[in-house]
Order: C-alpha cells, then sequence, then structure tokens
C-alpha cells in the first residue's frame, strides 16, 4: 500500500488521506528519491505532453506555417480555454488551412469557470477550440500536414502522429511501448501505462539537454525557451503550473495531468519527477508536488509561500470561514534515496 502524501484536515481532525507515490529520478537512470510503489504503471496522460510535442518541433512544421514560441506551449498544454488561448488556437488553424472539424478533440466548455459563464452569457456553447487539449491536437495536424500525411483519425493508436510520440517515449524511458497497456484519453488519443519511476526518468532526460543530439536537440531546447518564455499559454489563470513557472522557469517545469498526476523537470540537477496520488486528487497531487520540491530544495521558502494556495490551501466554508487545510503527510520530513 502507498504512504499517505497529504492529509486534509477540518478542525484539529484529519478527515481525509491521500495515498501515492513520488519517483525523482536522474538523467542517468539513478533513483535519486522515491516513496511509494514507483514500479507501479499509471496513465500519465497531460504531464508528457512536453514529450509529445518533440515530433511536432522537430517536423520543421513551426517554421514552415510561420508559427512561434507561443505555438510550440500552447501545444504543450492543458489550457483554461480562456480567449488568449482560443485565439491562439484559431489562429493557428488558420495558419495552416485547417478547420474546427479537422481537431480530433470534442468540443468542451473552457476549463476556467469565469470564461465558461462569459461564453454562455453570449449565448455560445463548448467549441473544440476550448478543449484544454487543443493545442496538443493542432501539434498533431501541423506535423501531418508538414509530412504529407493523411490526418483524418490521426488519434487513433496505429497512425504515425501517435506512433511518433510512442518513439519519443520509448527511447527516453528505456521501455517497450508496444507491450504497455493503454487506453483512450478524454480528448481521444491513446494514453499508456507506464511504470512512474520511467516516467521520471523520460522527463529527467528531456531536461537534460546534453542527452540530446542534432535536430532532437534543437526541438527540445526549443520547447524549454517556449514554455519558458509563455507558462501562461501552458494553462492560464489561477493553475499551479501557469505560476509555479512565472516564478520559477527554466530552473522548474511542470506540467499536471489528469487524475492526481504531476511532473517536473529540474534541468539544473538533471532531475525528472513524476508522482500519482491514488485516488486521483488534483488538490492533493498539487500539494504532494510542492512538498518533494521543497525536498528537493528547489523552491525557495518565499515562492512556497507566495504559492500557498496551490501548495498548503485553506479549506473554506460557504461563509468564507478558514475551517481546515491540506498539507503534506509526515512523511515528507525524509525523502528517501
Amino acid at each position: 500500500m502507498n504512504p499517505v502524501l497529504v492529509n486534509r484536515w477540518r478542525g484539529n481532525a484529519i478527515e481525509s488521506r491521500h495515498r501515492g507515490a513520488v519517483a525523482v529520478v536522474e538523467s542517468s537512470g539513478r533513483v535519486y528519491a522515491a516513496l511509494g510503489d514507483v514500479q507501479r504503471a499509471v496513465f500519465p496522460r497531460s504531464a508528457i505532453k512536453f514529450l509529445q510535442a518533440i515530433p511536432f518541433v522537430e517536423s520543421g512544421a513551426v517554421d514552415a506555417y510561420s508559427l512561434d514560441d507561443r505555438h510550440i506551449a500552447l501545444s504543450c498544454a492543458s489550457h483554461n480555454g480562456e480567449p488568449i488561448h482560443a485565439g491562439l488556437a484559431q489562429d493557428w488553424l488558420e495558419r495552416i488551412g485547417c478547420t474546427h472539424d479537422h481537431l480530433e478533440c470534442g468540443a468542451e466548455l473552457p476549463l476556467h469557470q469565469a470564461t465558461q459563464f462569459e461564453l454562455m452569457s453570449e449565448g455560445r456553447g463548448p467549441q473544440r477550440l476550448h478543449h484544454n487539449c487543443s493545442g496538443k491536437h493542432l501539434g498533431f495536424l501541423s506535423t501531418c500536414q508538414q509530412l504529407g500525411e493523411q490526418f483524418n483519425n490521426y488519434r487513433l493508436y496505429n497512425h504515425a502522429a501517435q506512433q511518433r510520440w510512442f518513439d519519443v517515449l520509448e527511447k527516453l524511458s528505456n521501455t517497450r511501448v508496444s507491450q504497455l497497456p493503454w487506453g483512450y484519453d478524454g480528448c481521444a488519443i491513446p494514453t499508456l501505462a507506464i511504470p512512474l519511476q520511467r516516467v521520471a526518468l523520460a522527463m529527467a532526460r528531456f531536461g537534460d539537454t546534453s542527452y540530446f543530439t542534432g535536430e532532437r536537440r534543437t526541438a527540445v531546447e526549443r520547447i524549454h525557451a517556449a514554455v519558458t518564455s509563455n507558462p501562461y499559454m501552458v494553462a492560464g489563470k489561477e493553475r499551479l503550473c501557469t505560476a509555479l513557472m512565472e516564478r520559477l522557469a527554466p530552473q522548474i517545469l511542470i506540467k499536471v495531468g489528469a487524475d492526481g498526476v504531476y511532473t517536473a523537470v529540474v534541468p539544473e540537477h538533471k532531475l525528472g519527477v513524476a508522482l500519482k496520488i491514488d485516488d486521483g486528487s488534483d488538490a492533493a497531487a498539487r500539494v504532494a508536488l510542492g512538498a518533494v520540491l521543497q525536498s528537493l530544495g528547489v523552491v525557495p521558502s518565499s515562492d512556497a509561500k507566495s504559492l500557498g494556495e496551490y501548495l498548503r490551501p485553506s479549506i473554506n466554508n460557504s461563509r468564507g470561514e478558514t475551517i481546515g487545510r491540506v498539507e503534506p503527510s509526515s512523511d515528507w520530513e525524509t525523502l528517501p534515496a
């Protein structure tokens, strides 16, 4: 059974305990630290979008269609669907000569609640551009266009658009991707179940650009720069990915995944982090991410305090009164190697 990583307090008693696992791995493959069962396969979901963007940038589509770092950052995003995100996605569609119908993610309302309300007040409904993964899908479309491929059903497991990022993940994680369990993600592309330790290894190598050569190294460096200079495109308002990277990128790059997953890259130390909260709590995953980054000494106390609404959030009732808190468990006092 995985250890309790996060406790949710109500008053002076623990109401909920969130178990999970975390792996911190060096780009060499050495496990730097671990808690819980890091060999258990998990679905990293959107937490590996930095890796999924590599074939897009590597293809030459960015320059061929006069795209820029904002578009690269959006290709890595689980964005809010705010006007800045949907507007850039529309711009991108036009640049590659495609329409909304070419996007094979579903139509959704924006993740950002205020943007949802604004959209509905205007009498507008869900659109594919608002889907938090629309940038990733635009990356697939652009790559298919650039390589002269048929892009109908680009979302399917056997399509070259998916096989390309499978190949990236296989090389970076030292995993036989064809042998991994898989299913379809919420945005309709395949998602692979991979041991948490291997996810952390892949992220560590993504952060260590000396691991790459040639066009791939150039592509990875370009993704680092794009995410660093455009953290708002990666998530948006009231989101930890944006808030943390606005303060600390490129020293730390982070990416949320669904159902209680986060990854992080610490390039200076050639470390990759991957964590999964067993019950899928996103709030607990944010707290756990803060705990591991602070344990590693890569988040200054002043920044941790500024990010307290994510990393140690209070629980408020309907009157706005603080009635509890969410915090790391005592297991974080020593992060064992």
